[in-house]
């Protein structure tokens, strides 16, 4: 089977996948340096506001700062919170909004929510079929054996679930911090905007990850019909 081939359905499928995902991310890095200069008038940070989110529903998790820009998680494991040196202690309506989301995926940890935990269970399978999964499809498309390419894309379908998964996490964690911060009563309608505007473009780069998974799985099942037609 030519190289050529192989590009022809990455330039199709993949690469504007991969371009839209660039979007996203530049997206959310404007997005976030844009609110990160407005301060919100209660003076509340993102520590506090984490704080109260948790005092609110009555959870009790570790609380850190981090270094890194946008490197804000919650870590289950451990039970923490970590917030980034823009998040942590800066009173603006972007840190107020990370620091509310990531005290949502607290709260999905705290309370069951089944899509964190079906996404928990796949972590280890996802961490191993994202390596393996492109080696096993090269390998069975160069040495035709079909059930080796066939266990690839398989391998490769979890990483997409796992990217499929993550949307109703992560919307779910946005729509609890939005919900709490305007329950507080301490933000003005004009920040909850921008709180909004925020969490929407960090979701777009989920949106977009799960996009490229797709386009990939494709391409992948394309390459390898493809090679079987071939033969």
């Amino acid at each position: 089977m030519p190289f050529f081939y192989m590009d022809y359905w990455y330039l199709i499928l993949v690469l504007p996948a991969v371009l839209i995902s660039l979007i996203a991310q530049i997206r959310v890095k404007t997005t976030f340096a844009k609110y990160s200069t407005r301060r919100v008038a209660s003076g509340m940070t993102g520590a506090e506001a984490s704080q109260y989110i948790q005092q609110k529903n009555g959870i009790h998790t570790g609380l850190e700062a981090v270094a890194g820009e946008l490197s804000d998680h919650f870590d289950p494991l451990s039970n923490t919170i970590r917030l980034s040196s823009g998040v942590y202690g800066q009173a603006t309506v972007a840190a107020v909004g990370v620091a509310a989301h990531e005290t949502g995926h607290a709260l999905q940890h705290a309370q069951g929510y089944n899509p964190v935990i079906l996404r928990t269970k796949l972590v280890p399978i996802t961490n191993f079929a994202s390596g393996i999964s492109p080696i096993l499809i090269i390998l069975g498309i160069l040495l035709t054996m079909d059930p080796l390419a066939y266990a690839g894309i398989a391998l490769f379908s979890v990483v997409t679930l796992f990217q499929l998964v993550t949307l109703p996490v992560e919307f779910n964690a946005s729509n609890r911090a939005i919900a709490a911060l305007k329950e507080s009563g301490r933000f003005t309608e004009d920040e909850m905007i921008g709180v909004r505007k925020v969490l929407t473009a960090a979701a777009l780069t989920y949106v977009a990850a799960l996009l490229v998974s797709v386009m990939t799985l494709l391409r992948f099942i394309l390459l390898v019909s493809g090679n079987r037609r071939d033969d």
